[in-house]
């Protein structure tokens, strides 16, 4: 049965502000447009990091990772 760890990644796009919450209570705050956030999402997909889900509103997009532990 395989265990599984997830993280959180939240985008204002407006305001050009991220946060990321990982396992552990892991928390990382940044600024950055669309090129930061492509480097973080490669950043994550280098740790084992997949995007299972995304949701969004207004001017706020949410995406749920995932990895085995």
């Amino acid at each position: 049965m395989a265990n599984w760890q997830y993280a959180t990644v939240e985008w204002l796009w407006d305001s050009g502000s991220f946060r990321v919450n990982y396992p552990g209570n892991q928390e990382r705050t940044s600024s950055g447009s669309y090129n930061e956030l492509v480097q973080l999402f490669n950043q994550m997909g280098q740790e084992g990091w997949e995007a299972v889900s995304c949701a969004s509103g207004g001017n706020w997009l949410f995406w749920t990772f995932k990895r085995s532990a």
